[in-house]
């Protein structure tokens, strides 16, 4: 029996994945209504420091295009074809992430954000802001809400979807029920938002089309472009120890590390030191939980499965999260029925991906400013280009092939590693690697398979 298209839906958070799974629901003509506890965003401006630019990538633009929005997206992002390292003397390396064509895009989360709900509201979303979620009653499929007065009122739906992220008050309420696993694991280090502004013309001060890393062992520097010619940079840095957030206590400790760290990236920041002590360190959390159903209501995005960004992952497995969700709609006949469907179908998913972001940090920090780690992917490249369709590159799996779900990708890419460790090994390895048998090699993985 299909859906009744009258029932009204809750939606808590009105961040990416709420605004967008809201225009989801909206196009197959559910009454949806977004409940957010912060101001509207398009009415104030929005903090520096907690707002890391966003890498959209094949997951996300498949759900956008579903939507009709992924034109439009486009026109605001700006493709990056590859890394550009940096290395302490300014030297550059560039690794293309994967094929002539391939490219993620560089996108500003508020103005995503912004784009989503506006396309929301003209679908009919009713957006009701500075709404605080007290508590949920999920037999009653009920909400209590508590304003600036600590007034409760009470609101009851057909479906509540909990959008509202990594520390989400729908799941608060669910870790309060029986029989419910919570897990959450902050790395060791946070994260610092500085800038790099455009020149005096407004023209980009470092190549425009690449994500730049200053890859320093245990910490890093990433920067993203912005269509004004800047770069919105982000230090990834342990809280505590001999060189962390919490040793550099002075202006001349933050100057006298960043000048001799990152070079050339220190000279383009004009306002470094200040941004240093004010921008405040935020922390980096991998959330899992389980189930993500009580009765009519669901987690979704990083309400059910908050990743660290080193995949550049987060977005897009959340707008899959709805694109998934829209699609068994037509395989269930109710809520309960469709939101179990989906958490059965998409846990293994994310949790795939929430050890492949863990395990991308260790190689966006060190390796990839390796020799050895260079010449591994070169060879790996030739695999692919020599088979395109048996030896796929795990980077190329998750970020470009939105066809392969994450957790295949996480078991081909273990079986490849292994392969690959092996080959590694040989004798003269650098030299030789041109002379090596490829079609063993691809035979290993089917065998493995």
């Amino acid at each position: 029996m299909p859906f009744d298209k009258q029932q009204h839906i809750a939606i808590a958070g009105a961040g990416l994945v709420g605004s967008f799974l809201s225009i989801y629901l909206a196009k197959r003509g559910f009454k949806v209504s977004v409940f957010e506890r912060r101001p509207d965003m398009r009415k104030q401006t929005v903090d520096r420091g907690r707002s890391i630019n966003l890498a959209l990538s094949n997951r996300g633009l498949r759900a956008l295009e579903e939507v009709g929005l992924a034109d439009e997206i486009k026109k605001v992002a700006i493709p990056m074809h590859g890394r550009t390292m940096h290395d302490r003397q300014g030297q550059l390396t560039f690794q293309p992430y994967g094929k002539e064509g391939q490219f993620i895009n560089s996108i500003s989360r508020s103005n995503l954000n912004i784009v989503l709900m506006d396309k929301a509201e003209s679908l009919g979303v009713n957006f009701y802001f500075e709404q605080r979620i007290a508590s949920v009653d999920f037999d009653k499929t009920q909400i209590a809400f508590q304003d600036s007065k600590f007034n409760i009122q009470y609101s009851t739906f057909d479906g509540i979807i909990g959008a509202d992220g990594a520390f989400s008050a729908v799941r608060g309420s669910m870790q309060i029920t029986d029989r419910f696993d919570y897990a959450q694991d902050y790395i060791a280090h946070g994260y610092k938002e500085l800038h790099i502004p455009a020149d005096a013309a407004g023209n980009f001060r470092l190549e425009k089309n690449s994500l730049h890393i200053w890859p320093r062992e245990s910490f890093m520097l990433i920067a993203l472009p912005n269509p004004d010619g800047s770069f919105t940079c982000t230090l990834f840095f342990p809280f505590e120890g001999q060189l962390s957030f919490n040793s550099l206590k002075t202006e001349i400790e933050v100057e006298k590390f960043l000048k001799e760290t990152f070079p050339d990236a220190f000279v383009l920041m004009s306002n470094a030191i200040q941004d240093f002590a004010s921008i405040p360190s935020s922390s980096l959390v991998t959330v899992k939980c389980f189930p993500w159903v009580r009765n009519k209501t669901l987690l979704i995005g990083d309400a059910a499965h908050a990743i660290v960004p080193f995949f550049g992952q987060g977005m897009n497995a959340g707008f899959e999260d709805c694109r998934i969700l829209n699609q068994l709609i037509d395989q269930a006949s109710d809520w309960r029925e469709l939101f179990n469907q989906f958490q059965n179908t998409r846990k293994p998913d994310t949790d795939a991906i929430a050890q492949l972001a863990l395990d991308n940090f260790i190689e966006m920090r060190d390796l990839v400013a390796d020799a050895r780690f260079l010449l591994r992917k070169k060879i790996e490249a030739k695999l692919n280009q020599l088979f395109p369709e048996k030896w796929i590159p795990l980077y190329t799996m998750v970020t470009f092939r939105d066809d392969i779900r994450y957790s295949e990708a996480l078991s081909i890419g273990q079986k490849q590693k292994r392969i690959m460790d092996d080959v590694m090994q040989r004798n003269n390895i650098e030299a030789t690697w041109e002379q090596l048998d490829f079609v063993s090699i691809v035979n290993k993985l089917e065998m493995h398979a």
